[in-house]
């Protein structure tokens, strides 16, 4: 297995590692079970945050006496000093740990630093300066905020979607850090369950020596998946690369990637689910999204007040609005039977 080492942090890793948000959906047992069977496994870097309910408690109670074994990464979403010690004193008692590895600003509308009269940057070196954290990262979806955070030479880690279906632009981003000895946390490397096939997922991220993808994993099942890959590496193939390049044919361009940047909205339309709908029916067909509750989420569309603010905040610069109507269309030819979906 491929070992990443995440920039100046000198964290390495294998290239192998846990995404905590969906173990939020299964109960604590499971969790920890889950948990523990990654560690065993050879998986060390963990990554959770302050917003995935009781994610990080979860990993706190798999991992209590055992915090040197691994790497936990957590985040923040506090747009204030207050509301940033509230949220690292209370990850620090859900993971039952007196410090965390990396600690990352959640999907900030800008890229906090010393002096910008948020206080926001002097609470992470504070922080830091008292032990609480190791390292500063950032997450986000906006390239701006993004490269402005590498740029800063103030960030040691910058996590971001990317996978095969990601553009030059996320690319450059992965260059650029690796240029600036920052490490490349990569989310949504199944783009959000729209990638079926975790064999070329692996195996594409493997082409690059300083991006550390982080799996969301929910089931013993999709772990034992990628605990497969730590003895029996996915490596690039020609056969591969073909598959990925009709892949990003059929799914490359307006397309929701379900980020929720868009959300909330003013008439309670679940746009990151809506909006990408009629493809997770064609790839990873599901009853549940074809049950009454299901169908009443889609219904709620014709509610759409064409308000734009979707439109305005989407960081990929989708017609969102477009996206839910032609979503809706599909869906509806799905009930009536008159499209077939696998």
């Amino acid at each position: 297995m491929k070992m990443v080492r995440l920039g100046k942090t000198e964290i390495t890793t294998p290239q192998n590692a846990f995404g905590a948000l969906p173990i939020q959906r299964v109960n604590m047992e499971t969790a920890v079970r889950i948990l523990r069977k990654a560690r065993e496994g050879g998986m060390t870097f963990f990554d959770t945050a302050r917003a995935y309910s009781d994610s990080e408690e979860k990993l706190g109670q798999a991992f209590a006496g055992m915090r040197d074994k691994v790497y936990i990464a957590t985040k923040t979403a506090a747009t204030t000093p207050e509301d940033f010690w509230h949220d690292l004193e209370t990850s620090l008692k859900n993971l039952q740990t007196d410090y965390i590895d990396i600690y990352q600003f959640h999907w900030p509308k800008q890229c906090y630093q010393p002096g910008d009269g948020t206080g926001m940057y002097e609470c992470m070196l504070e922080a830091k300066k008292k032990g609480m954290i190791r390292h500063i990262g950032m997450t986000n979806h906006i390239l701006k905020v993004a490269h402005e955070g590498i740029d800063s030479g103030l960030y040691e880690t910058l996590q971001f979607p990317f996978s095969y279906l990601s553009s030059e632009k996320e690319l450059e981003l992965v260059e650029k850090c690796k240029a600036a000895d920052m490490g490349f946390i990569a989310m949504k490397g199944l783009a959000g369950g729209l990638i079926t096939d975790s064999v070329s997922a692996f195996a594409y991220m493997a082409q690059y020596d300083n991006v550390l993808p982080i799996w969301g994993i929910q089931k013993e099942s999709e772990l034992d998946e990628w605990l497969s890959y730590m003895h029996d590496p996915a490596e690039m193939t020609l056969e591969r690369q073909a598959y990925i390049e009709r892949e990003k044919k059929e799914l490359v361009g307006d397309f929701c990637r379900g980020c929720g940047y868009c959300m909330p909205c003013p008439v309670g339309i679940q746009i990151n689910s809506c909006a990408r709908m009629s493809l997770m029916l064609r790839r990873a067909p599901s009853a549940n999204n074809l049950t009454p509750r299901a169908q009443e989420m889609m219904r709620k569309i014709e509610d759409c007040i064409h308000c734009g603010r979707c439109k305005k905040k989407c960081p990929y610069g989708l017609d969102t609005p477009e996206l839910l109507k032609r979503n809706y269309a599909d869906y509806k030819k799905i009930l009536a039977g008159e499209v077939k979906v696998n």
